[in-house]
């Protein structure tokens, strides 16, 4: 008995718990291919100084403490990549539900705990502990309403190291992580809100 294609359904993606609710095939694959962007979506030139202020004082005030030796924090205070992709949240789409403090604070200090704790059981099967390291700390997140991207690349550097991070231990959850997001947080509060653009103002919700 033969098949028509186009009456082949899939399961609906936005009903996860399980229905009876079914899509026709061409709608399902209609669904990837976007939206046109509307003018909110657009690139705002003006924000651009701004995104670039904000981003460099930043990233530039965490790595401050690496330059002098002498300084206490001087070897726990330093940068992880996955401040750069807060940077970009933060400066540049700070109305995003991930980029509000709750978010980007909790979401990164529970991503570096649950790195740390993934690499301190699994580190000797590295493979292992980077897939539960990220996956754990991606479903904590979501559990406690604290979803941060970036932070999934904070649990990884947990794990994968360089050696100054694995020497930190929990340290790590503490400086770099959590100091160095308060930082981001305070230049993100004092330059977005220098903009007459409301759609800038930072934060949305704190909590």
């Amino acid at each position: 008995m033969s098949t028509d294609r186009s009456e082949l359904v899939t399961p609906d993606l936005a009903d996860p718990v399980g229905s009876n609710t079914r899509v026709p095939l061409t709608v399902y694959l209609g669904r990837m291919r976007g939206a046109p962007r509307t003018v909110s979506q657009q690139r705002r030139l003006s924000a651009v100084p701004l995104t670039f202020a904000g981003t460099f004082i930043g990233i530039y005030l965490i790595s401050i403490p690496s330059l002098f030796p002498s300084w206490p924090l001087s070897t726990k205070l330093f940068l992880v990549g996955s401040f750069g992709a807060s940077a970009v949240l933060l400066f540049a789409a700070p109305r995003a539900e991930f980029a509000q403090p709750r978010n980007a604070i909790a979401g990164q200090v529970i991503a570096a705990a649950v790195g740390v704790t993934a690499y301190k059981l699994l580190g000797a099967h590295i493979g292992l502990a980077a897939a539960v390291g990220v996956a754990a700390a991606v479903c904590v997140m979501q559990v406690t309403r604290t979803v941060h991207p970036p932070a999934g690349a904070t649990a990884l550097i947990a794990i994968l190291g360089p050696a100054q991070v694995h020497r930190l231990g929990y340290d790590y959850v503490l400086t770099p992580i959590l100091i160095g997001m308060l930082i981001l947080i305070a230049v993100t509060l004092v330059v977005n809100n220098l903009s007459p653009d409301k759609n800038r103002h930072y934060p949305a919700t704190w909590w």
